[in-house]
């Protein structure tokens, strides 16, 4: 398995192929935050060369929490479009291919003591978000904020396709 993540910069262009997870505790959704962002994110990272997506959520989760979730469902294939706010990410023109899976409930919120860093190089907080609280939360993509119940209770895979956070 490779280590390279499957995305491309062209020009003032982006694309990744990316997985996260959709981890539900105790009425609460696992989110990052990190100093680089001013908005909240799934757990989960670019799929590498050779890997496949259930490998890369896997290895993402444990990376990032400390903690070996089991995958429940795929819930979600995203088609998302934005506009880059932070970072290297920057005013780009950002397509990222996302698979979004609900992890399997341990019954428990706690974590292991891990550092996570994302891309940008800015460490990450993990940051447990109560459903009832989605609404007045800054999630993105804003896609998860506005159909977290539905996501979450579905179990058909259900597609997205979005440019909910694109800035013309």
């Amino acid at each position: 398995m490779g280590t390279t993540d499957c995305c491309f910069t062209k020009d003032d262009e982006w694309f990744r192929y990316r997985t996260a997870a959709i981890i539900v505790e105790e009425g609460s959704v696992l989110f990052v935050r990190s100093s680089g962002c001013d908005y909240l994110y799934t757990v989960g990272g670019g799929v590498h060369v050779n890997e496949t997506s259930e490998e890369c959520i896997k290895r993402e989760v444990l990376e990032e929490t400390g903690v070996p979730y089991e995958i429940d469902h795929l819930a979600v294939v995203c088609e998302n479009f934005f506009t880059g706010q932070n970072g290297a990410f920057e005013n780009l023109h950002c397509h990222c291919l996302e698979f979004y899976f609900v992890m399997k409930s341990r019954g428990s919120k706690k974590l292991g003591d891990v550092t996570s860093i994302n891309a940008d190089g800015c460490k990450e907080v993990m940051t447990w978000i109560p459903i009832e609280e989605f609404k007045s939360t800054n999630i993105k993509p804003t896609f998860l904020r506005d159909r977290i119940k539905e996501i979450i209770e579905s179990k058909e895979i259900l597609h997205i396709v979005t440019d909910q956070d694109k800035i013309d």
